[in-house]
């Protein structure tokens, strides 16, 4: 737990920004339902209708669309054993119940906890919020404030929505599998460029690789910190990039290099460009910086964190042995290190 709140530390206060208190709440909250995925992806909805004061009338429009569409794809969408607001959701998605009823259960039901436990992360209430209540009950308002406006203003702003569903996925998916979480083995496909959950009943793609991942990168490129995008449709989509190359595995028939632990996201300069890595072992500055991305990743709950310690040591110590180990191999083998310009200010 004290390495967790460390990270969670490092994450927030070593570059204090209102895109790192939204990432933390979305990675690094406990999470016992969906609810605070909709809830946040139904404020980046209403943020680009450059709404302000939204009733719950109109807040649950987006958010029990967003549990539904959830909810048709994996029906486990928290821990409890049974929601009477997700049995509605259910309802409605199998055509029993009509929207009208949908909507009203929604405010009656479904924001019962979630508007008041959004800001809290790590059991405290972070200091920059993207809403403020007004009044009770029924007549509760949540009034979006300029937090919420400043990340729409950010460059691939459409990166935030892409991360919180991304995280969504892996969660409910978690869930849906009922698998102990030391079990879990979420594993990437260099193919198709997703994660994937292989166990041994069965195998269920996730989501897409890029946005499971750039929100630990703060949407930078891992090398040289300059704006990427995770949208494949955008002309700046970035790479998912080994670490240590690929090239690598059979000179280490026992080391997993498609882990996650070895996955970073890197803009085309720096992987491909005409100072590109390619097949080059990152210079040791970079390790240290890949050692504090996993430790981010780690310190998000599964399924990413099982799958990391599994992959490289239940203790940072350990952790850190294993990355200086590999290091000294691949060095061995590839002779040759790289590094680029940094175009960014660095953020972590």
């Amino acid at each position: 737990m004290e390495s967790e709140q460390k990270a969670l530390i490092q994450f927030q206060e070593e570059h204090p920004s209102i895109e790192s208190y939204w990432r933390s709440v979305i990675l690094f909250g406990r999470n016992v339902a969906s609810y605070k995925f909709a809830l946040a992806e139904s404020l980046l909805e209403l943020a680009s209708e450059k709404k302000t004061e939204i009733t719950l009338d109109e807040l649950a429009v987006p958010f029990s669309k967003n549990i539904c569409k959830h909810i048709a794809e994996s029906s486990k969408q928290g821990t409890s054993a049974s929601s009477r607001f997700l049995d509605v959701c259910s309802k409605y998605n199998d055509g029993f119940i009509g929207k009208d009823e949908l909507l009203s259960t929604t405010v009656q039901l479904g924001f019962n906890n979630v508007i008041d436990a959004f800001h809290i992360v790590n059991n405290q209430e972070i200091p920059e919020h993207f809403y403020e209540q007004t009044d009770t009950g029924r007549n509760r308002r949540i009034i979006l404030t300029d937090n919420i406006y400043k990340l729409k203003e950010q460059p691939f702003s459409e990166n935030y929505m892409h991360e919180t569903e991304a995280r969504w996925k892996l969660v409910e998916t978690a869930w849906e599998m009922n698998v102990s979480r030391n079990l879990l083995n979420v594993q990437y496909s260099d193919k198709d460029q997703i994660l994937f959950i292989d166990s041994k009943l069965r195998r269920k793609d996730v989501t897409s690789a890029r946005d499971a991942l750039n929100g630990y990168q703060k949407g930078k490129c891992f090398y040289c910190f300059d704006d990427i995008s995770v949208d494949i449709c955008d002309n700046n989509l970035c790479d998912v990039d080994h670490f240590f190359p690929h090239i690598l595995q059979p000179y280490m028939p026992n080391i997993n290099l498609d882990g996650i632990w070895n996955l970073v996201l890197a803009c085309s300069d720096c992987n491909r460009g005409t100072n590109g890595k390619f097949a080059r072992v990152p210079e040791l500055k970079y390790l240290e910086r890949l050692s504090k991305r996993n430790e981010f990743l780690i310190s998000s709950h599964h399924p990413l964190r099982e799958t990391l310690m599994n992959q490289t040591g239940n203790t940072p110590e350990a952790r850190h042995d294993f990355l200086q180990q590999v290091y000294n191999s691949a060095l061995q083998n590839l002779l040759f290190t790289w590094s680029n310009d940094q175009k960014g200010e660095a953020v972590f």
